[in-house]
C-alpha cells in the first residue's frame, strides 16, 4: 500500500481522499516502479477528476505527470534502471501517489542539471510547449503569435519559447499583475480579458492584418473571437478547454480566410520512442540555455492536492503548481 488521492466517484475537489491505495504486488514486464519526489498539477487533472474525460474505473488516482526515482524495474526493461532519476507524462491517470508503476518505454532518464520541481513541469507543460511551438504550428522568427491565460503555468512557457524563437508575442490575461508578469516572460504586448476587445487590439498590432497562429487553453471563452484575430491562412491552436468545450460552429467560419484548426494531443506525439525522446531532449535543452525561465510559485504536500484543484480552477494560480509527496 502507497498513500495517494483517491476519488471513488466524479466531483468537484472534495471528492479527492488522502488515503492508502494498493500498488500491484510485481512488476509486470517492461514497467518500473517510480517513487515520485515530484508531480505536477495540470488542467487534464480537472476533466480527469471531474469525469469530463472519464477514468477506467472507480476508485482512482489521477495525476499525469510525475518524476521520481526507479525503485524496481520488471523483465525486460533496458532503457532505465533501479536508481535512476526519471520523469513522464502519460495518457492514463494515476501519479497522485508516492509511487507508482509505469511502462519503461513512457519514462526518460532526467539530466543532472534539471531539479525534481522543474522536471515536474518540464515532461507534461514543457513537453506540450515543444509540440505547440515545433510541431502543431512551427513558429518562424517574425511571426505574430497570440496567446491565451499567457500568465499561467502553460502560458509562460509558451510566452518565452515563442519570444526566444523570434515572434511577435501577443497574450492576454485576467489582471493587471498577470499581465505585468507576462511581459516579463517574453509577451510584448498584453490585453485583459473584459477591458478590451483582443480582435481589436490584435488586428491593431499587426497593422490589420491578424496574427499568424493562437494558441488557445481556454476554450469556450475565447475560441470563436480567437478565429476573428487570425489572418489570411492562419492557424488555430486548442489545446485545452478551461473554460468550457468549445460549442459547434459553422465551417464557413474558417473557409472565409482559409484557416487551419488544430487540437492536438502531446500523447499521441510522444507514443513513438524516437520522437518522446526528441522532444524531451529539446524541452531539458530550452530550460537549459535560459528559452525557459520557470515560474514553480507554489509547492503542496500531496495530501493538499484538493487545495490545489481549487486554486487551479479559479484561476488563482500564476506559474506552475507541484505536489511534493
Amino acid at each position: 500500500m502507497v498513500n495517494a488521492i483517491v476519488q471513488y466517484e466524479p466531483g468537484g475537489p472534495e471528492v479527492l481522499r488522502w488515503e492508502d491505495f494498493p500498488l500491484p504486488a510485481t512488476v509486470e514486464p517492461g514497467a518500473v516502479l517510480v517513487r515520485h519526489t515530484a508531480i505536477g498539477v495540470n488542467f487534464i487533472d480537472v476533466y480527469h477528476r471531474r469525469g469530463r474525460y472519464p477514468v477506467a474505473s472507480y476508485p482512482a488516482v489521477i495525476g499525469a505527470e510525475g518524476v521520481g526515482v526507479v525503485e524496481a524495474v520488471g523483465s525486460g526493461v533496458t532503457l532505465v534502471q533501479v536508481g535512476d532519476r526519471v520523469g513522464y507524462a502519460m495518457r492514463s491517470p494515476g501519479s497522485y501517489c508516492e509511487k507508482r508503476v509505469v511502462p519503461a518505454a513512457m519514462t526518460v532518464r532526467l539530466p543532472a542539471d534539471i531539479p525534481d520541481d522543474v522536471a515536474a513541469v518540464l515532461m507534461l507543460k514543457g513537453m506540450t510547449a515543444e509540440m505547440l511551438l515545433h510541431r502543431a504550428y512551427a513558429v518562424q522568427a517574425g511571426d505574430a503569435v497570440l496567446i491565451h491565460a499567457a500568465a499561467g503555468g502553460m502560458g509562460l512557457l509558451l510566452c518565452q519559447w515563442a519570444k526566444a524563437l523570434g515572434a511577435h508575442v501577443i497574450g492576454t490575461t485576467s489582471t493587471p499583475a498577470k499581465a505585468e508578469l507576462a511581459k516579463a516572460h517574453g509577451c510584448d504586448e498584453v490585453g485583459l480579458y473584459g477591458q478590451e476587445d483582443f480582435v481589436v487590439r490584435t488586428r491593431a498590432l499587426t497593422g490589420g492584418n491578424g496574427v499568424r497562429v493562437v494558441y488557445d487553453g481556454v476554450g469556450r471563452d475565447t475560441f470563436q473571437r480567437s478565429l476573428d484575430a487570425l489572418g489570411l491562412l492562419g492557424t488555430m491552436v486548442i489545446y485545452g478547454a478551461a473554460s468550457g468545450a468549445v460549442e459547434p460552429f459553422d465551417l464557413t467560419k474558417i473557409a472565409a480566410s482559409s484557416l487551419t484548426l488544430i487540437r492536438p494531443t502531446l500523447f499521441h506525439y510522444t507514443q513513438d520512442r524516437a520522437r518522446l525522446e526528441q522532444m524531451a531532449a529539446r524541452t531539458f535543452d530550452a530550460y537549459r540555455t535560459g528559452k525557459l525561465r520557470l515560474e514553480v510559485r507554489k509547492k503542496l504536500p500531496l495530501k493538499d492536492a484538493a487545495l490545489a484543484h481549487r486554486a487551479l480552477e479559479g484561476r488563482e494560480t500564476v506559474g506552475a503548481l507541484v505536489l511534493i509527496p
